[in-house]
């Protein structure tokens, strides 16, 4: 580092210095141990109705039996997130692995380079712009937590058009996420909350349909115009393209690698649509895709593992990021202070003028996310309330969930308690605190899109 350098580092406001990502995180645990000692636990009686519990509406109570969470239990809660985050750390290291060894196949990187070459790095923006809603699509028909192995083939796509790991990261995790988040199809999301709400499954498509498509054309253009001018510092176990574009051929061998490699996906897909596989499934295709592209590609056993190994250890800092944040909901469920912030947050809505209670709606459960990060969870415990209330202030059934949606949705995006997010990061090279400088202003663009939207469902009674 340079004197000027330091001289700069010196001076830098201490409001602009952020923090490793680690040290966020705890800093978050810490504020919420201290949240256990001015909220008072309670619960909601629960009851379970076609093989799902749901909450009884109005059976809020508070509890005055429960010990105090003593300090070293902000400690004791670390390994404890570890252990009820392992399937998360699991599948970022077993992916790490898999992109690992299709890098060093050398299948990936071809493909990427001869695709680019044709289309042109010229159309940088069009090649981005696709991506996002390549991504966007996956994250509508698949699912979230399903696409965290698709990240790296962005971070090596943005690579090919001269751009970043954060170019690269945003459209695949910012395109899954959104797409995930307004999805007109979401089954963990609308299917449970329109179950509950009594309508008819998918109804409604319309205006979802509308804000997803919208505000995937808002993140391309702001990829395109911003987040590819933003500094950002590679990691030194960034995936990028190691040869000029001209000198890209795809091999027999290559075009081998990618077709079982597309068929694992395809085995996947089919095996989370037929089957309900998760993620333990997930990393069990990857498991046996590296070990078979390995082999293809002419690695011995003991190649395979020590590729593996070396692709594990370069993702290893993101992955015990989402064990350290997932230590946030043992701390807020051992002091059993969620359905107090849940009941709480959703007194707030009533009392609002109509038009505007969409959009307070769609505040709480951004906020109930951060407490709450499972889709179908939140879904399961706010809508049995929520729904009651949507009709006393005369807002739609209708509406009420898609406000639900855009409030748990979006905020997947930035919560640390949403460990798919943080899995795809770390799978990216991206720190959550550098992905959080980078996303905030889309953030807040989308959210002024998408309550104009919700404002929209109320005027054309939706």
């Amino acid at each position: 580092m340079s004197l000027q350098e330091q001289t700069l580092r010196e001076r830098r406001p201490w409001y602009r210095t952020v923090p490793d990502p680690m040290v966020l995180i705890f800093l978050i645990l810490v504020a919420t141990y201290v949240l256990t000692f001015f909220i008072p636990a309670g619960e909601f009686e629960r009851v379970v109705r076609d093989g799902r519990t749901a909450v009884v509406p109005g059976s809020f109570h508070y509890l005055g039996d429960v010990t105090a969470i003593h300090p070293f239990d902000v400690f004791v809660a670390i390994p404890k997130g570890l252990i009820s985050a392992s399937q998360y750390l699991f599948i970022v290291f077993i992916a790490g692995g898999l992109f690992h060894i299709l890098q060093k196949s050398g299948a990936l990187e071809n493909a990427i380079g001869v695709a680019v070459r044709r289309v042109g790095v010229a159309r940088r923006n069009l090649i981005i712009t696709v991506g996002t809603f390549i991504y966007g699509f996956f994250g509508v028909a698949v699912g979230f937590e399903n696409n965290i192995a698709l990240v790296p083939i962005a971070v090596l796509i943005a690579s090919a058009v001269g751009c970043s790991s954060l170019v690269g990261t945003a459209m695949a995790v910012g395109g899954i996420g959104v797409g995930f988040a307004l999805s007109p199809i979401n089954p963990y999301t609308v299917g449970v909350a329109q179950g509950i709400a009594e309508l008819p499954t998918f109804s409604g498509a319309w205006l979802r349909t509308l804000m997803v498509i919208t505000s995937l054309a808002l993140l391309s253009l702001y990829i395109c115009k911003r987040v590819t001018r933003m500094d950002f510092e590679e990691s030194p176990h960034a995936e990028a393209l190691s040869k000029h574009l001209d000198e890209y051929r795809m091999e027999r061998r290559d075009w081998l690698t990618l077709l079982v490699f597309v068929g694992g996906l395809v085995a996947m897909l089919f095996g989370v649509f037929t089957a309900g596989w998760y993620i333990n499934e997930i990393a069990g295709i990857f498991l046996l895709l590296a070990i078979v592209i390995g082999a293809i590609n002419g690695l011995s056993a003991n190649g395979i593992v020590k590729q593996m190994m070396e692709g594990a250890s370069g993702v290893t800092a993101g992955a015990l990021v989402i064990g350290v944040a997932a230590s946030i909901q043992v701390i807020l469920e051992q002091a059993q202070i969620i359905d107090t912030i849940v009941n709480a947050l959703s007194g707030l809505i009533e009392g609002i003028p109509i038009m505007f209670s969409a959009i307070m709606a769609s505040v709480v459960q951004g906020v109930i996310n951060l407490f709450v990060p499972s889709g179908s969870g939140q879904a399961l415990v706010t809508m049995p309330i929520l729904v009651p209330v949507a009709d006393l202030v005369g807002m739609s059934r209708q509406l009420m969930i898609t406000a639900f949606q855009v409030g748990d949705g979006l905020t997947n995006l930035i919560v640390p308690t949403s460990g798919g997010t943080l899995a795809m990061l770390a799978l990216g090279r991206v720190s959550y605190a550098q992905w959080l400088k980078a996303i905030m202003p889309f953030m807040a663009l989308v959210y002024l899109l998408c309550w104009g939207g919700l404002v929209v469902g109320h005027l054309t009674g939706y």
